[in-house]
């Protein structure tokens, strides 16, 4: 574990405050799937050697420390926010959605909240964004293994209701390998119609269908 991951933390125990929650979300990026946020409150002075950000984990590490949390850590929310509902707000608002959801599923009241680089103003309780804070905080590092972990299992779903699209390999993610498979099966209800590239694949198979119906 980096030596420095507990330091917000340790600034705020300083200050008699104990219960600290991080908070992350994953999934972004994604054509496909939920945006998902976790929300994690540790034990004071906790540790859990290489717990870094869930990016520079391995998918076996992300999920050996995804059930040490669930059970070492006090309280865990999770916030999921629908293709649906993202495309109806952007996907900034639903990260943020996200991320009050799973505030508001933990089964403990925080007394501070840590964020990675996300402003929480529409909550009671006091909280600072962090740029990088899931690569500078034990809190939101564990949270960013919670949120991609949960997302993840949530993606493994999807690709057994459509194999053919190989969710289980790209997450979702704009690969060129997805994007020449989405061209080739179309475009479900678990995409994210918003997204640029899913438009431009939908005017495509469009295009398609009017030039095929009009040849007939």
């Amino acid at each position: 574990m980096k030596c420095n991951l507990l330091k917000y933390e340790k600034e705020l125990y300083k200050n008699n405050i104990s219960l600290i929650a991080g908070v992350d979300e994953a999934g972004r990026g994604p054509l496909a799937g939920p945006v998902v946020a976790a929300a994690v409150i540790l034990p004071k002075n906790y540790k859990l050697d290489g717990l870094n950000d869930s990016k520079q984990l391995t998918e076996k590490k992300r999920e050996e420390y995804f059930k040490v949390l669930e059970k070492e850590a006090l309280s865990i929310g999770v916030g999921i926010i629908s293709p649906q509902e993202i495309d109806e707000i952007n996907i900034l608002e639903a990260s943020r959605k996200a991320m009050y959801v799973a505030l508001n599923n933990l089964d403990l009241t925080p007394e501070y909240i840590l964020s990675d680089a996300m402003s929480l103003n529409d909550i009671d309780i006091p909280s600072r964004p962090i740029i990088h804070g899931d690569a500078l905080s034990l809190s939101i590092a564990a949270a960013s293994v919670i949120a991609k972990v949960t997302r993840d299992h949530i993606m493994y779903e999807i690709d057994l209701k459509y194999p053919e699209y190989n969710f289980k390999k790209h997450k979702g993610y704009p690969t060129k390998e997805h994007l020449e498979l989405l061209k080739k099966y179309g475009v479900m209800e678990e995409y994210r119609k918003s997204y640029k590239p899913v438009k431009q694949i939908m005017e495509e198979l469009n295009c398609e269908e009017n030039r095929e119906s009009m040849a007939e």
